[in-house]
């Protein structure tokens, strides 16, 4: 078999960035104050009990505060959320800082303004995955209304949906 098709964190890599995927952030309250990353690894898990799970690298920033925490925020964003879900995405930045609009949301929840559609949900598992965490949540509150088009993520770059 040729080298570039066996098994490799390049290989991986290479193949889902053909996999154009919905952006989400999530966060949580920490020690310090609250946390957040942008994650393309959002499922639904169940419909009964109602559970999601994402992916979270135990080298980030924001593990420590996910690690421990009882409770996520989930956020779809909309197209016009590029610069949020960059900001999110950035190593060092000041996440919460303006211009992000966030409000303490139920269970004391960081809850981001103008999304998509936000959730918050109860942390039941936190499954060991090579260099992440696949953690499992309940909802337990959201809010689908928000209006417009979701934020997509496709070879390397923030996009849109066309018709």
């Amino acid at each position: 078999m040729p080298v570039d098709l066996l098994a490799s964190p390049d290989l991986l890599r290479s193949v889902f960035r053909r996999h154009a995927a919905g952006v989400a952030v999530i966060t949580a309250r920490g020690e310090a104050g609250p946390v957040g990353f942008t994650a393309t690894s959002l499922s639904s898990v169940s419909a009964e009990p109602p559970l999601l799970s994402f992916g979270v690298g135990t080298g980030s920033s924001s593990w420590p505060a996910i690690a421990v925490t009882g409770h996520v925020g989930v956020h779809i964003l909309g197209e016009h959320q590029q610069e949020l879900a960059a900001t999110f995405a950035r190593s060092g930045a000041d996440r919460f800082a303006a211009p992000t609009r966030w409000r303490e949301g139920p269970e004391g929840v960081p809850v981001l303004d103008g999304v998509l559609a936000w959730l918050v949900a109860r942390v039941v598992a936190r499954v060991p995955a090579g260099d992440h965490r696949i953690v499992i949540a309940e909802v337990l509150q959201g809010d689908s209304t928000g209006s417009g088009r979701p934020l997509l993520y496709h070879q390397g770059r923030f996009g849109r949906l066309r018709d």
